[in-house]
C-alpha cells in the first residue's frame, strides 16, 4: 500500500500545476487521481528514481483532465488528500518539479 505521507507530496506537486478549487463536478474521480499518482510516491518521499510509470501517470492525468472543471476537480482532490498528512519543504519541492522532469513534461495548467 502507498505511503500516505508520500501521496500528499505528490498531490501538492500536481496541485501547484492546477487551478484553484471549484464547485463544478469533474469527470475524473478523486480515487482515480490518487490511484494514478501512486507510482510517483517513492520519488517524492525518498528521492527515489523517477520512473517511466510515474511520468506516464502525470501525462495520463493531464490527458484525462482536459476542461477547467476537470482540472479544478483534480486540484481539489489533491488539496483535500494532501491536507490529511504531514510533509516537509523537500518533499514539496520534489513534487512541484515532477511534471517538468525530463521525459515527464506535462502542463496541468489551464
Amino acid at each position: 500500500m502507498a505511503n500516505p505521507r508520500a501521496l500528499k507530496f505528490v498531490c501538492l506537486v500536481v496541485c501547484a500545476m492546477v487551478m484553484a478549487a471549484s464547485t463544478a463536478k469533474a469527470a475524473i474521480s478523486c480515487n482515480q487521481v490518487v490511484s494514478a499518482l501512486t507510482p510517483c510516491i517513492s520519488y517524492v518521499v525518498s528521492n527515489g528514481a523517477l520512473t517511466q510509470q510515474c511520468c506516464q501517470a502525470i501525462k495520463g492525468l493531464n490527458s484525462a483532465a482536459q476542461t477547467t472543471p476537470d482540472r479544478q476537480g483534480v486540484c481539489t482532490c489533491l488539496k483535500n488528500t494532501a491536507s490529511q498528512f504531514a510533509y516537509n519543504s523537500r518533499n514539496v519541492a520534489l513534487a512541484a518539479g515532477l511534471p517538468g522532469q525530463m521525459w515527464c513534461q506535462a502542463s496541468l495548467q489551464d
